[in-house]
């Protein structure tokens, strides 16, 4: 990095202290300790602050980058329904800073390693789905749609941020359109059903246990600014379907046929569909993440994920009959291709690494 540019880069970062600073004692924490809690995969940041005994969290979302309206408007219809989502304790929207209600260490991942029932949780997480599902069709609820253009732009990824690391070459335009059509063929069996509040980043790791609760609120949520109107198979998917961690032998059909003796849905069979369906689309953008974060940042972390992302894909599929899909992935991405890109393997200039909106 040049001089001049690390100079302004410096510059940048001193004023959004200064005005952290300012919001922090504007908001009567400015006394407080302060010690980072996370980074994820946004340009969002997380801190903890400490006052005596009181503690809270500062999240920090640059407005030129990130938005923090929609976070503000899930969580607050996420307690409105009696759902353990942040409470916001201050706010400045336009700055991108919110203080946050602290809902503490036990993500569902750190009790799961240190020994907590795995089923007990996931029984929880799943009553809660269903809880969701009903509170929301009861009470009402309002979020963009996850319609047939996001759905396919998303799989479309999949060919920007995954294909080119394995083979080399950007997929011919022609290959493409013929992968967005196979997508668009199966937009029914995604879409089947009622639609619901759908949390859309809802697994282990953004979920969080709070025994000293009560029912399903004993499930505090996290990281779900990106909530949309969709299937109420998606979330169900992306907890049981998680990249990033294997379930016990048989523990996603349990809490699968839970899921339905809760919420029965065309007999099960429709909706079973309609999630494995999902659970492909899902796979397939979340190799596509894996892949930005290797091709634009040089991040190897999420690689030891890939082959179990592509077993839950290839199983999907099959199961859901995307016949399309099928057809074009044993043409033009073989078996043989669906490997772990090369930890130097990077994406050229060329292609954005912007996430659309």
């Amino acid at each position: 990095m040049a001089d001049a540019d690390r100079h302004t880069e410096d510059r940048r970062d001193a004023d959004r202290e200064a005005e952290i600073a300012a919001f922090l004692a504007h908001v009567g924490w400015g006394d407080a300790d302060r010690s980072v809690l996370a980074r994820d995969m946004s340009y969002r940041t997380y801190d903890r602050l400490r006052r005596g005994a009181e503690s809270a969290v500062l999240m920090n979302a640059p407005p030129a980058l990130e938005d923090v309206r929609p976070f503000l408007d899930i969580a607050r219809q996420l307690t409105r329904l009696g759902l353990s989502a942040p409470r916001i304790l201050a706010e400045d929207a336009a700055a991108g800073l919110l203080l946050l209600e602290d809902l503490g260490d036990r993500t569902f991942t750190r009790e799961l390693a240190a020994g907590v029932d795995e089923t007990a949780l996931y029984e929880l997480a799943v009553d809660l789905i269903a809880a969701l599902h009903r509170r929301a069709a009861k009470h009402g609820f309002t979020a963009p749609p996850y319609d047939a253009d996001r759905l396919v732009e998303e799989a479309d990824r999949f060919l920007r941020w995954y294909v080119p690391l394995v083979t080399g070459e950007r997929v011919p335009e022609a290959a493409a359109e013929a992968w967005r059509t196979a997508w668009r063929a199966c937009v029914p069996v995604l879409t089947h059903g009622p639609e619901t509040l759908v949390l859309r980043d809802f697994h282990v790791d953004n979920l969080m246990h709070l025994p000293d609760r009560e029912g399903v609120a004993r499930c505090g949520l996290l990281d779900f600014q990106d909530a949309l109107t969709g299937s109420a198979a998606y979330d169900l998917v992306s907890l049981l379907q998680d990249s990033r961690r294997d379930l016990a032998p048989g523990l996603e059909a349990a809490m699968l046929d839970r899921c339905l003796a809760t919420a029965p849905v065309d007999g099960g069979g429709a909706f079973r569909r309609s999630y494995h369906a999902l659970g492909a689309q899902r796979g397939l953008k979340v190799l596509a993440m894996f892949g930005r974060q290797l091709g634009f940042f040089g991040r190897t972390t999420a690689l030891a994920h890939i082959p179990r992302t592509w077993a839950h894909i290839e199983r999907d599929v099959a199961a859901a009959g995307l016949d399309p899909v099928i057809d074009w992935l044993d043409r033009h991405f073989p078996p043989s291709l669906r490997r772990v890109p090369d930890a130097g393997a990077r994406l050229p200039a060329s292609i954005s690494p912007i996430i659309p909106r």
